[in-house]
């Protein structure tokens, strides 16, 4: 069951995010910002005079009192200690921020909006450095751990892209929708009713793994091998768009939230392991493991390759309202889901050791 932390916002949570500390920020309709403590009490609140909804949020990783939000086009970086006034604005999109993200050296922010643009501003020198493009809504940007100047977007067309800071172009891109094509499965002719349009990725502690939520309800999980990157897995457990995903630090476990108003648990790292260890190997390892009726020549045929891998979810919470978005908490020594939903509060679940 869940626990329900109320009193913080009068309108639907859309993001959360937790400091290296344990406080835990939402941010809501309306311009509504609320601080929290591990056990559910709302400790400080701040109010954006716009009034536009708080899309997303994110801790300083080598600051746990700075904390910038996106509401509008607009960022602001704000002081936890005394949240009266933002202690800087950036107004650097020209539309509504869905996402934000910063480096883990505290050197690099990135913004993706509604026009397809990210833009990364330099913190240190308050300017934009790049600014990168979708050519549609960019839904998620992250910045690979271990890797200060590399990121990876998605967005609803359809589109995941590595980028490297150095460069103005995606050093690599793949699109969603001709994966399915080359599956070339029976579900391909849905493909088009329901696109495979990318709604949120979560890069792994390790820096190589990622895993992208679509509208389609699957999970297609990518590694990164030097400047491109590898389809290593897909699995489906929502029937409808996957809203949110979010690897646990540390580990290869994906949390996964729907539309359909479930939160799953994943263990990718039991399924790919292997494959990850060795990736030039991954290839030769799937040939010498297909059943002699699938090979030819030497060569799997179209079906030994496509056939998907069947993995179950390794702990189902039937939260009930479509997942606005998931973040993970240490609270009380032990491991805690918590859920934003279409209500003024947030759902704490505990997860299994």
């Amino acid at each position: 069951m869940a626990v329900k932390w109320t009193g913080g916002h009068s309108s639907s949570v859309l993001c959360l995010n937790v400091n290296m500390e344990g406080l835990v920020a939402s941010g809501a309709e309306q311009g509504e910002l609320t601080l929290w403590d591990g056990g559910g009490t709302p400790v400080g609140q701040h109010q954006f005079p716009e009034a536009d909804d708080v899309t997303s949020l994110v801790f300083s990783p080598c600051h746990p009192t700075r904390l910038y939000a996106s509401h509008g086009e607009i960022i602001s970086l704000l002081d936890v200690r005394s949240l009266k006034e933002p202690v800087e604005r950036f107004h650097v999109n020209e539309e509504e921020i869905n996402c934000l993200s910063v480096n883990e050296t505290n050197s690099f922010l990135a913004a993706a909006d509604d026009s397809g643009t990210i833009k990364v501003i330099d913190l240190e020198n308050k300017k934009v450095i790049r600014s990168l493009r979708h050519s549609n809504i960019c839904s998620s940007v992250v910045f690979r751990p271990q890797r200060p100047q590399s990121l990876v977007s998605c967005g609803l067309d359809m589109q995941v892209m590595l980028w490297n800071l150095q460069k103005a172009r995606a050093v690599w891109t793949t699109n969603l929708q001709e994966w399915e094509t080359e599956a070339d499965s029976p579900q391909s002719a849905g493909q088009f009713l329901n696109p495979p349009l990318a709604h949120s990725l979560s890069v792994a502690s390790c820096g190589n793994v990622f895993g992208c939520g679509a509208q389609d309800g699957k999970v297609r999980i990518f590694r990164v091998t030097g400047a491109k990157f590898e389809r290593e897995l897909e699995f489906q457990g929502h029937s409808l768009g996957v809203s949110q995903v979010l690897f646990l630090p540390g580990a290869y476990w994906l949390l996964t939230g729907g539309n359909d108003g479930k939160v799953l648990l994943w263990d990718v790292g039991s399924d790919i392991g292997k494959q990850m260890k060795s990736p030039a190997k991954s290839l030769q390892r799937r040939k010498a493991q297909a059943p002699a009726s699938t090979r030819k020549d030497g060569k799997l045929n179209k079906v030994a390759l496509n056939e998907p891998v069947r993995i179950l979810p390794k702990l189902t919470i039937q939260h009930g309202e479509k997942v606005n978005w998931l973040s993970c908490a240490e609270i009380k020594g032990s491991r805690r889901v918590l859920v934003a939903d279409q209500s003024s509060s947030v759902s704490v679940y505990s997860l299994p050791e």
